[in-house]
């Protein structure tokens, strides 16, 4: 039975698949389209998802349908390698990954990659491979950042130092005062302080951009901001480290603003510098996810969200962008709305996008 193409989208029928705009996103295998869109393929008698990796049908013999539903009633078979009638397999592992990070957050000690993997019921090997492609982190990156966390809220619960180590599951204090610093950018004990008599060394230059604030502290560059007034970027620095030492630094620091300019006008070139990045385990997700975006590229804060593993958790991975102290080096300008729109950054969304015109224009 042949049914014209807008009366039967309009009752969700079945639908031809050649001349209907959404047999592109079959084409693209576009996993965003999956558990919305199904297809049917009379000459081998299977239906599947819009993600699926087999070989692309011919639009004569494919059939679209609205509801897993209308796949079925075709009375042909689910396709054995994008499984249409379960989770689809972004789902399943992202689904995996968030159980490995509850698992790990759990646990009093740092876990290994054999026990995780244990927990989750997977390979080592395989749940190593899927737990950094949704997160950007390896598990064990991911169970050190947890760890950090555990001692930033140890310190900041007014628990010693002693109380926090352990807490976090460190059993040896020499384990913990080798890591302790790079962990939190400075000693224990001013942590807890509030980062008293941390040095946070500054200066002020000009960029493409207007004006640029570059901070950095012993582990490396802590802070790059962007703005239009020097005074202005001063007072934000400030409220970001309010209990630090800022040192203005003089021409000797000259060079090193000049390489975060270059970087800031061509981030093609890369910003070969260490960077101070603090933040709770989640935001790191989420910044490392974002430092993946090459070049010239645009990702929605969905996107993000299901890359790290936790597809719900859109709004908070807008806080994590907010909340990124390193302009460009961390490119949470790349980060944009479903629809592809320009939303909302820290330093301003015409700033944005003339980054992302920039960008645009070195890559073609």
């Amino acid at each position: 039975m042949t049914v014209s193409q807008p009366i039967a989208s309009a009752r969700g029928l079945p639908v031809a698949a050649e001349g209907d705009p959404r047999w592109e996103r079959i084409v693209a295998r576009d996993k965003s389209a999956d558990d919305i869109l199904w297809y049917s393929v009379a000459t081998t008698g299977v239906y599947c998802r819009p993600s699926c990796p087999s070989r692309t049908a011919n639009p004569r013999n494919v059939t679209l349908h609205d509801t897993l539903e209308s796949a079925q009633a075709t009375g042909f078979r689910p396709c054995k390698r994008c499984h249409p009638d379960g989770p689809s397999l972004d789902n399943e592992n992202a689904e995996l990954v968030a159980r490995a990070c509850r698992f790990i957050e759990a646990c009093e000690e740092e876990p290994s990659l054999e026990e995780v993997a244990a927990a989750i019921g997977r390979s080592p090997s395989y749940f190593h491979r899927v737990f950094k492609a949704a997160t950007g982190l390896t598990p064990k990156a991911y169970a050190a950042a947890d760890r950090a966390r555990k001692v930033r809220e140890g310190l900041e619960s007014g628990a010693s130092v002693t109380g926090a180590m352990y807490d976090a599951g460190f059993n040896s204090s020499g384990r913990f005062y080798e890591k302790s610093t790079s962990m939190l950018g400075m000693t224990p004990t001013q942590y807890r302080a509030g980062g008293v008599n941390e040095e946070i060394k500054f200066a002020v230059g000009a960029s493409c951009l207007g004006a640029i604030l570059v901070a950095s502290s012993k582990k490396g560059v802590a802070s790059i901001l962007l703005g239009d007034d020097p005074d202005a970027l001063v007072r934000n620095l400030q409220d970001r480290f309010p209990k630090a030492h800022l040192i203005g630094m003089d021409r000797d620091y000259e060079a090193l603003i000049a390489r975060v300019v270059g970087f800031v006008e061509d981030p093609s070139i890369g910003l070969d510098l260490p960077l101070d990045v603090r933040g709770t385990a989640f935001q790191r997700r989420v910044w490392q996810a974002l430092q993946e975006i090459p070049v010239g590229e645009r990702v929605s804060y969905a996107e993000i969200a299901r890359r790290i593993g936790s597809p719900k958790a859109v709004r908070a991975v807008a806080g994590a962008c907010a909340a990124n102290n390193l302009a460009v080096a961390i490119p949470c300008h790349r980060v944009v709305r479903n629809d592809g729109a320009i939303s909302g950054y820290a330093w301003g969304v015409e700033r944005k996008r003339a980054i992302l015109g920039r960008e645009a224009a070195q890559v073609a």
